[in-house]
């Protein structure tokens, strides 16, 4: 099967040109002895930083923002010079230090990105809705809900920025005055919950719920579409027990669970149809595993609830890229049209970031074997420059 994560992205720089001092030699300054292939040359650094034209404030350092970039193990600067398409390099006024910047292509496709996000803001943010449904006290810790924004198609500033207006999405930040209970000692004490407590409209139809719809006209029996690997073979008593499982009661995933008994059959469909549900909320239909083990919680989900990803084949598939596990749900790839999970708004513009990716690595490869290929408007103008400025500031 072909590979359908998307491989996760840095988060927007504050500035425009992001200041980073070198760390090699335990962070002291070196000479170089020969121009590397993935910075320019020395001429490049006579020319006055981009940041100076718009703002007299240094812009910070972003060598020590691995943790936040999810790059621990490799150097915020290696990472970037991993995507030439996507941030310029060039050499600063002083001490010989690398400065990067957005590239046009890149600084283009997040113009879309938010362009996308204010044309489709209500499907996007209903999304997010969704998933605080689920929960069982309609409400989830901030940093949780912070960490779905990215799968969700929302962006990373949503609750940081005071513009986007949570209020008119129908969401609110609940701290420790409103009942807020702390799971930890790292947690603030902040929630996300909904100004309404989803009391004021009828709880939404999952996916499969919807497909029954579909299909028989009744959600009476809701069975869980099943799309069998390649040379994968089952025992007879595991199809056995595979058709009766498809006829158990569906719980869905918005509706109250405390009269289920834990471990039985009917715990198992429920956990299958929240992981289901789940998955169809977010762009790609796939997430990192570990991604998911912290909403085994605030979902009602049991203790070894990643089991069910290895235990039901048909739906789930396991990829496992770069030393880590994705699932992936098939119904989003192999059932075609015959499926109620709708498309992402922002699903085209995370394939463009795909192929940024892709040029990317065409740019190193050509750079390797002695036929440089420089990415397309590498140089910005002046008009493009204030737009990359007024984007990352």
């Amino acid at each position: 099967m072909q590979s359908l994560a998307k491989p996760r992205a840095l988060e927007p720089l504050p500035p425009l040109a992001a200041y980073l001092k070198s760390m090699s030699c335990g962070g002291r300054r070196t000479r170089r002895s020969t121009p590397s292939l993935c910075s320019p040359t020395r001429a490049t650094s006579a020319r006055s930083p981009p940041w100076r034209a718009s703002s007299h404030r240094r812009p910070p350092a972003v060598s020590k923002r691995g943790r936040s970039l999810e790059v621990p193990d490799r150097r915020v600067t290696s990472f970037l010079r991993h995507f030439p398409a996507a941030f310029v390099e060039s050499v600063g006024p002083q001490h010989n230090l690398s400065w990067f910047r957005l590239s046009d292509a890149a600084a283009r496709l997040l113009r879309e990105e938010r362009d996308v996000f204010a044309a489709r803001r209500a499907d996007v943010t209903g999304r997010l809705r969704h998933l605080v449904l689920m929960c069982p006290r309609r409400r989830l810790p901030l940093r949780v809900a912070q960490g779905m924004l990215w799968h969700l198609g929302i962006p990373e500033d949503y609750f940081k920025d005071p513009d986007h207006g949570i209020a008119q999405d129908g969401f609110r930040i609940l701290t420790s005055g409103d009942g807020v209970i702390r799971q930890d000692d790292d947690d603030d004490g902040r929630e996300l919950g909904l100004i309404d407590d989803g009391k004021l409209q009828e709880m939404p139809l999952s996916v499969l719920q919807m497909n029954a719809m579909r299909k028989f006209g009744s959600v009476a029996e809701v069975p869980i579409p099943l799309f069998q690997s390649k040379g994968l073979r089952l025992k007879q008593k595991i199809k056995n027990w595979l058709e009766g499982f498809q006829r158990l009661h569906y719980v869905s995933p918005y509706e109250d669970f405390s009269h289920i008994r834990p471990g039985s059959d009917v715990s198992e469909k429920r956990a299958v149809g929240v992981l289901h549900e789940l998955l169809s909320l977010f762009v790609t239909c796939t997430a990192e595993r570990r991604r998911l083990l912290c909403l085994r919680q605030h979902l009602g989900l049991p203790q070894k609830f990643h089991l069910v990803f290895e235990r039901h084949p048909h739906v789930f598939y396991l990829l496992l890229q770069e030393k880590t596990c994705f699932v992936v749900l098939k119904e989003a790839y192999l059932a075609g049209g015959d499926t109620a999970i709708e498309e992402h708004p922002m699903l085209e513009v995370r394939k463009k970031y795909v192929e940024l990716m892709e040029q990317s690595q065409e740019i190193i490869r050509g750079r390797r074997s002695g036929k440089p290929i420089e990415p397309e408007s590498n140089v910005s103008g002046s008009g493009d420059t204030e737009d990359c400025i007024e984007i990352l500031s």
